[in-house]
């Protein structure tokens, strides 16, 4: 199999490189710069080269941020919408980028892969970030962090990307998980442990947070304020609403099933962090 990365210095990119080289696949790859946030990721210069290099399937890297929009997301599959009309800015995007996926035309066939909450050994964004709310004192749980989540190790993410682009049916969304959800608080505690840093027990009601993250969005709109709200919305969202998602698609179309347990990825940290 050849592949195009339009990426390379990116976490999941990497790993998918990693992956495909390590089993003698050719592989090529663009290092560009990350796009604005409301710009879709299916650009003309990423679709020249897939076509010069006689790639057939372009597979989207997408989110389940793609249908946030303020209610919890229970057991969602691939059939929920889109939401194009959420408040928060990531998610909007994200799914204004999936959107545009089937219109990009080209003559590829087009599959998107809908990872959650991706993390394991050399992220250095989600991991780090939480590690230095932790030490400055910013972190906080919202409503005691016990709701529901699903998650995606980097290895299964992986194998996700590669199974969409060998069997995912043109222009079908999958997600992929870890494969069973686990309580929010109790793993990103975990996370954390595995850099040796303590998760506070501090807890904020929900109620209390919905109102900073809504009024501290407006806020910034409204007012010349340097940085970001400490709290958006979309992060209320994730810090204190049940996500949890049905793979069942992607077992049944793709023989989906995680290569990789949280036990062993949580060890894997552990051991890169010695």
């Amino acid at each position: 199999m050849k592949a195009l990365v339009t990426g390379r210095s990116g976490f999941i990119d990497g790993r998918l490189i990693e992956s495909l080289v390590g089993d003698g696949h050719p592989v090529r790859a663009l290092a560009a710069r990350s796009p604005p946030p409301t710009r879709s990721p299916v650009s003309a210069p990423s679709l020249s080269a897939a076509s010069g290099a006689g790639v057939r399937r372009l597979v989207h890297i997408s989110t389940e941020a793609v249908l946030i929009a303020g209610e919890p997301l229970v057991n969602v599959d691939e059939t929920a919408p889109l939401r194009t009309d959420s408040r928060a800015p990531y998610p909007r995007s994200k799914a204004l980028a999936e959107r545009a996926v089937p219109a990009a035309g080209g003559g590829l066939e087009r599959v998107v892969l809908r990872p959650r909450f991706v993390w394991g050994a050399g992220d250095l964004t989600l991991l780090p970030e939480l590690v230095e709310m932790v030490r400055s004192g910013r972190f906080t749980w919202i409503g005691g962090g016990r709701h529901l989540t699903d998650t995606s190790h980097i290895d299964n993410v992986v194998r996700g990307l590669r199974l969409v682009a060998e069997k995912g049916r043109a222009g079908e969304a999958y997600f992929v998980t870890d494969g069973e959800p686990v309580v929010f608080r109790e793993f990103v505690s975990e996370l954390l442990r595995t850099e040796g840093v303590e998760p506070p027990t501090r807890s904020l009601p929900t109620a209390l947070a919905k109102t900073l993250a809504a009024g501290g969005e407006l806020a910034w709109r409204l007012l010349p304020l340097a940085g970001s709200p400490p709290l958006s919305r979309f992060a209320f969202w994730v810090a204190s609403q049940e996500c949890t998602i049905d793979i069942s698609k992607a077992r049944r179309e793709l023989n989906y099933a995680p290569v990789r347990t949280r036990d062993e990825g949580l060890a894997g940290l552990r051991e890169a962090a010695a």
